[in-house]
């Protein structure tokens, strides 16, 4: 079994990343990587995201896709890294069928749970979701919705970040609540619906300064036999490859040996952590 030196989740200026995919794919190769995974997050309706602020518009995805091959058919000639077509794929309430129109052509699809109802769980600008339902009530929700992106027919490769409803703990929005069962729900409804996690080095990048996910959650994963990935969730090229061998040590310390790899073909490759 070999080692690949892999980030599956990274952001360009397709969507809401600062730099461009050749830029990112650049410092990819200076980073030592051996496969990265371009995942710009997929087309969302008008009335999630009215000016494409976030997501790849509708009207740019043949050429996202198209900078994606041509510059993994390039970086390989010149011995940089695989370049794999992705989206990080937003779960809502009805959006199997756009994910599927959308994500057309993929190789990787990162599901994720950005959204309950109206409220983004992740935006700075805006904690009004944890000013009016408290932390413990969005920690619940968010269980219940990243459960059912698990259960979901758009057939998600990785969920990424999963416990993403970490991400304002350190800045006055802690749980209070006993969060075991709902990690217990997590690793059953991965390993049931047979899911990859992922972990991801953002939040080390953030007040918090951990990993995604919590160490209890990963070894509930480990213990439920979930594969894992590792990614960055990069969106600048100083981001990109952001600690990836602090988070093979994290998961080898948790119990994992191997990590899951994607590759441009669409297959996937079990690798070494070391």
């Amino acid at each position: 079994m070999r080692f690949l030196n892999a980030d599956c989740h990274v952001h360009s200026d397709y969507s809401d990343g600062d730099d461009t995919i050749l830029a990112m794919v650049e410092a990819g190769a200076a980073a030592g990587l051996d496969v990265m995974a371009m995942t710009d997050h997929l087309t969302l309706p008008k009335e999630i995201d009215p000016t494409a602020d976030v997501s790849v518009q509708e009207r740019a995805l043949p050429a996202y896709r198209a900078d994606i091959l041509a510059l993994d058919h390039l970086s390989r000639s010149k011995g940089g890294p695989e370049v794999v077509l992705g989206f990080e794929c937003d779960w809502y309430p009805g959006c199997e069928e756009h994910i599927a129109r959308w994500s057309a052509g993929a190789k990787v699809r990162l599901g994720s749970v950005h959204l309950l109802g109206s409220w983004w769980i992740d935006d700075a600008d805006d904690l009004s979701i944890y000013e009016e339902l408290g932390a413990d009530e969005v920690w619940r929700r968010y269980v219940d919705a990243w459960c059912a992106a698990c259960e979901s027919p758009a057939n998600f490769d990785v969920m990424a970040h999963p416990d993403l409803a970490r991400r304002f703990e350190a800045e006055g929005w802690p749980a209070t609540i006993d969060l075991a069962p709902l990690y217990d729900r997590m690793a059953e409804a991965a390993h049931s619906t047979g899911r990859r996690v992922e972990i991801s080095t953002a939040g080390l990048r953030k007040p918090f300064d951990d990993y995604y996910p919590a160490r209890a959650l990963l070894e509930r994963f480990r213990a439920a036999e979930v594969p894992i990935t590792i990614g960055s969730d990069a969106h600048t090229t100083a981001d990109l490859a952001y600690r990836l061998d602090a988070a093979r040590a994290y998961a080898l310390e948790a119990g994992y040996a191997t990590q899951d790899v994607p590759h441009a073909d669409g297959e996937w490759e079990t690798c070494a952590l070391a």
